[in-house]
């Protein structure tokens, strides 16, 4: 059944989004304009912005870092006072790399400063305005793949991924008890995707990675059936073989095995054997 909150998309509503200079905020940003929603760009300073504004009829820009609490609690309040109340919002703007444990504590820093804090900034300055006005609104906090299964080599942006599940999961349910199915909020999981962030300076698509335009068709179709996990596959990564490794992630602690048993040399045939279905 489609929720309440679904409403929350309509000609004449409010979108803002967040990382919407590029990748599946751009692409957001497009879908939702077209639908007739007014969009306004929340991304830093740049060129980008810009034209990503520029591309979108009546789109309105707003340079601002979203790990700076502050900065983004007078966005909501300009926001709304000028422009009226937020429908949807999608808490988007992430940053790659981070490293492992040993990486320089300002990676960690950036990394958990935009995509975990971003997204808690973004909650708690619009959020309790669309929790107050008594009408429909949708919350989408874009999540990864890689903060479910944890891959190693980057555990500082699986760790900030793994905090947006648990935080989105936590606002999921203080919205149920608050406003039934008027506000929701959504994880959107990408796969593998073809962005600004995974392709920093260059290149034609891998043939492995969906775009970012069929990411957001994904999510819009998981926002009409009331989903709150999205879970996007890509083209080498099937819905099957995604169920699979994230049953195989949870099972580590079910089972008691080893760390990320995925990646341990005395479990790598275990595990192939496990995805032979």
């Amino acid at each position: 059944m489609t929720p309440a909150s679904f409403s929350a998309i309509g000609a004449g509503n409010l979108a803002v989004i967040t990382g919407a200079a590029s990748g599946i905020g751009f692409a957001t940003a497009e879908a939702l304009g077209a639908l007739g929603m007014r969009v306004l760009l929340v991304d830093r300073a740049g060129e980008a912005l810009a034209a990503a504004t520029a591309a979108i009829d009546g789109a309105t820009a707003f340079a601002v870092d979203v790990a700076d609490r502050t900065a983004m609690t007078a966005l909501a309040a300009a926001i709304a006072e000028t422009h009226g109340p937020v429908s949807v919002l999608m808490n988007n703007a992430g940053v790659g790399g981070g490293g492992d444990v040993f990486a320089a504590p300002e990676a960690w820093e950036t990394t958990i400063g935009t995509n975990l804090f971003g997204v808690l900034n973004g909650v708690q300055a619009f959020v309790p305005a669309m929790v107050d006005n008594g009408l429909p609104g949708l919350i989408v906090n874009t999540g990864s793949k890689q903060g479910i299964t944890q891959p190693p080599g980057n555990t500082a942006y699986n760790v900030s991924k793994a905090g947006v599940k648990a935080l989105s999961e936590g606002l999921a349910h203080s919205l149920r008890e608050r406003t039934g199915d008027r506000v929701t909020a959504h994880l959107l999981i990408p796969g593998f995707t073809f962005t600004g962030m995974t392709r920093p300076g260059a290149g034609a698509k891998p043939a492995a990675a969906w775009t970012s335009e069929q990411v957001v068709e994904r999510m819009m179709q998981g926002l009409a059936a009331g989903d709150f996990y999205i879970l996007c596959p890509d083209n080498e990564t099937t819905p099957e073989q995604d169920a699979r490794r994230i049953a195989w992630a949870a099972g580590d602690i079910i089972e008691n095995r080893p760390a990320l048993s995925r990646w341990h040399p005395d479990w790598a045939s275990r595990f192939a054997d496990f995805m032979r279905f």
